[in-house]
């Protein structure tokens, strides 16, 4: 991601964390997003359990239909 749309999107990091939320409470998951943090160009967002597929594409897909992203810099979801 580029370095403004990785500014925007921290900017607003508490109103997305509460989407992200939203979102995956919306799947019937137990998984909930605590808080999000930059490291090497990187959107990290920290859980609080262990995610599994259907839990990153849901953040995935928040983050690509999140108006201040590019969607074709977002690269595919992953564990540390």
């Amino acid at each position: 991601m580029s370095i403004d749309n990785i500014n925007n999107f921290v900017k607003e990091s508490s109103i997305h964390i509460a989407n992200i939320n939203r979102a995956l409470k919306n799947t019937k998951s137990d998984v909930m997003a605590d808080f999000i943090q930059v490291k090497n160009n990187d959107i990290i967002i920290s859980t609080n359990k262990i995610t599994n597929l259907l839990d990153f594409q849901t953040i995935k897909n928040y983050i690509k239909n999140t108006c201040s992203i590019k969607a074709d810099q977002i690269e595919s979801p992953r564990l540390p």
